[in-house]
C-alpha cells in the first residue's frame, strides 16, 4: 500500500465470518481452558443485530496489491493470547509490559 504512486483506500480481511464464541472457543483453548467455566452471557446485555452478516472484500487489495491473507483467524487469535501470556510473565517478573 505504502508503495503504490498514490494513496488509496484497501480493505484487508479474509472474506470470512466468525462469531464471538468462536473467538472465545480458540482463546480459552490455546491456554487448555473451557470457557464455558468462565464466560456467562447476560440476556439483558444483548442487543439485536444492526446487519445480518459481516464480511470484509479484500478484492481491491488483491487485485491492485497482490495481497492475500497469511495468518488464519485462529492463527490471529492464538498470537493474540500468546502475547497477552508473556506481557502478563513480564508484569509478573517485575518488567513493564510490551507496548
Amino acid at each position: 500500500m505504502l508503495q503504490q504512486p498514490a494513496g488509496d483506500d484497501y480493505v484487508v480481511a479474509t472474506g470470512e465470518t466468525h462469531s464471538v464464541q468462536e473467538l472465545v472457543e480458540v482463546a480459552f483453548g490455546c491456554v487448555g481452558l473451557d470457557w464455558r467455566q468462565y464466560v456467562h452471557q447476560d440476556p439483558a446485555l444483548l442487543r439485536p443485530a444492526e446487519v445480518d452478516l459481516l464480511i470484509g472484500d479484500a478484492t481491491k487489495a488483491r487485485t491492485v496489491l497482490g495481497w492475500k491473507p497469511q495468518v488464519t483467524f485462529a492463527g490471529l487469535i492464538e498470537m493474540m493470547v500468546k502475547a497477552d501470556e508473556e506481557d502478563v510473565r513480564t508484569s509478573l517478573a517485575g518488567r513493564p509490559p510490551s507496548s
